[in-house]
């Protein structure tokens, strides 16, 4: 046996009514907020993560030439000091010292 109380029918449904408003209320609050720190966050000097990869990629491929080209002038420092080397083992002996670069 069930009685039908509209009293409690109706709080029910206000109660239902406020919560849909309140969980509404909260999203807008929190788009807005996003809005809010989305501006004041691009004010700022910040980059995107894609300039940052980008920027990332090129210095180490900078850092790669640059090795690179430092074991090249190594190589060409070290068969300069050999030619030089030979060339003193053969210059003749004299009194005057043979000068270097």
């Amino acid at each position: 046996m069930q009685s039908d109380n509209r009293l409690f029918d109706d709080f029910v449904k206000l109660m239902n009514g406020a919560a849909g408003t309140l969980a509404g209320v909260g999203r807008e609050a929190e788009s807005g907020a996003r809005a809010r720190a989305r501006e004041w966050i691009g004010g700022l000097d910040f980059v995107s993560r894609d300039e940052f990869e980008a920027v990332k990629a090129m210095a180490v491929a900078a850092r790669d030439e640059n090795d690179a080209l430092k074991a090249r002038l190594d190589a060409l420092e070290a068969k300069g000091d050999a030619a030089l080397i030979a060339s003193e083992a053969a210059a003749p002996v004299t009194g005057d010292p043979v000068p270097t670069a």
